[in-house]
């Protein structure tokens, strides 16, 4: 198992503040322990951003990338890309939305190419914003290999990652189309299906993942939230009486809330207009659910529970055979599509999800054991869990061996004093992102939606709920360690 010191020793005190989680130069998490310094995190405090030594990579530049930046800007603001194809479509972005300049740049080392983008002060916003929402980024490890002089190797890694998420998926392998992220994964659904419906808007179905409404809106053609699982057919169905739409996008479960959009009723309205569902499937994955009779496409991150050990990036569509759209959609997908996930980071995940259906199972048990715990404590108001949450619509799509999974979500009684205290007391290891081998908490609206608190309540997101990936720790040992944090909110 990798990173046995943080499954038995967390990093959750003030002094780990900043660390990566794990210690790896590819870590894609790092240390915030206290409250105050997610705060701290959001608003760029100095006291906070000079400790961390890490982050996620489409939020924070790591410093191998940052070195080809500038062996290609030559001062300017840049950023690489692992195409020309992808550096031009990013400067026709920051062109378009800054109107600033933006220039494609080009180099090489011995054996490989790489291509930046460089614009001025007033662009480079933008361009990080094409990095952040697309996922089309220069991975750690392909940086990292473009310094040291070494090219792009071909040694069946990506082959045999797609003959495993094929078995995954009950899927060809011709099927599975690799990309850099998730969100990068997202971003080829995005323009699959825009191509099919060129103009169109699209709607996201259910609260979303804060990027994915937002590629939505600043790539697509406008977008339409339907944030209430509760109405969300008929609410579906009067939009599209109103609207021919591109394409719906939601996730099963959602994340933070754990609730699901209602395939049963959506895909037989969404299918009689002729329009595609594509599905993240992150939280549940495809171990837990079935999606083959809904999704025409599921967009996945394979950084989260596949990989398992935070240290790499990747993602994935998958074109489902059994969709009505599948002999439109497939075609428009292999023409867009790039081998940009890296060999170095398709190795990794390739021999992780080798064992991914032995841990998930290990997940599903922490996860249950957790939030079943939760529930009953007389510290905690409320327990988000998609056992309980719109049950009977994840019931629907779990495969019979299939679990919860580990992502639970709770509110402390007393939230706004009783939260920070908790949190502070926890002793998981604390930062961004999900799906690790170790137990991983966040306070994630305030991570998330920090600039947009209110709405996100609106929404019924409460700013001050935690959220913990359940990791493989013993049952038992993660449950102490919850339960004295807890005592903090009594």
């Amino acid at each position: 198992m990798k990173n046995p010191s943080l499954l038995q020793a967390p990093l959750w005190q003030a002094a780990d503040l900043g660390a990566p989680l794990p210690d790896s130069v590819h870590a894609v998490s790092v240390a915030l322990p206290r409250w105050e310094d997610v705060v701290g995190y959001e608003e760029k405090t100095p006291a906070v951003m000079a400790r961390l030594r890490g982050g996620y990579p489409r939020f924070v530049i790591h410093p191998l990338v940052e070195t080809v930046a500038q062996k290609l800007g030559g001062g300017r603001p840049c950023l690489p890309f692992a195409s020309a194809r992808v550096a031009q479509l990013c400067a026709e972005f920051v062109q378009k939305n800054s109107g600033e300049s933006a220039n494609v740049l080009s180099g090489s080392n011995r054996s490989a190419s790489i291509h930046g983008v460089a614009t001025t002060e007033a662009g480079f916003p933008f361009l990080r914003a094409f990095w952040q929402h697309t996922g089309l980024i220069v991975s750690t490890r392909r940086a990292e290999a473009f310094l040291a002089g070494e090219g792009m190797k071909n040694d069946g890694e990506h082959r045999s990652l797609r003959h495993q998420l094929a078995g995954f998926y009950g899927c060809g392998e011709e099927d599975v189309f690799l990309t850099p992220t998730g969100m990068a994964a997202q971003f080829a659904a995005l323009k699959a299906v825009r191509e099919r419906s060129p103009g169109h808007q699209t709607a996201q179905l259910g609260f979303p993942y804060v990027d994915t409404l937002k590629l939505q809106q600043k790539f697509g053609s406008g977008a339409t939230l339907l944030h209430d699982l509760k109405s969300i057919a008929p609410d579906l169905e009067g939009l599209l009486a109103r609207r021919r739409l591109a394409a719906c996008f939601c996730e099963i479960p959602g994340n933070p809330t754990l609730g699901s959009a209602d395939v049963r009723r959506i895909t037989p309205l969404l299918r009689r207009h002729r329009v595609p569902l594509v599905i993240d499937d992150v939280v549940a994955t495809p171990f837990n659910v079935d999606l083959s009779e809904h999704a025409d496409l599921v967009a996945t991150s394979l950084t989260k529970y596949i990989a398992g050990t935070g240290d790499v990036m990747g993602g994935a569509v998958i074109c489902n055979p059994k969709s009505p759209f599948y002999h439109e959609l497939k075609p428009i997908l292999q023409a867009q599509h790039e081998e940009l996930l890296f060999s170095g980071d398709a190795a990794v995940i390739d021999a992780q999800a080798h064992r991914f259906p032995e841990r998930m199972k290990r997940h599903n048990e922490n996860g249950l054991f957790l939030a079943e715990k939760l529930r009953n404590h007389p510290a905690v108001e409320r327990v988000w869990y998609p056992k309980w949450e719109f049950s009977e619509i994840y019931e629907a799509v779990r495969r019979p061996e299939g679990g919860w999974g580990s992502l639970i979500t709770f509110l402390p009684k007393n939230a706004e004093t009783a939260a920070p205290r908790i949190y502070d007391a926890l002793a998981f290891c604390k930062g961004p992102s999900l799906g690790t081998v170790f137990t991983l908490a966040c306070p994630f609206t305030i991570l998330a939606h920090y600039t947009e608190l209110e709405w996100a309540e609106a929404c019924g997101v409460p700013r001050y709920l935690i959220r913990i990936s359940a990791g493989l720790e013993r049952s038992e040992e993660l449950w102490n360690r919850l339960e004295a944090a807890l005592s903090e909110g009594l």
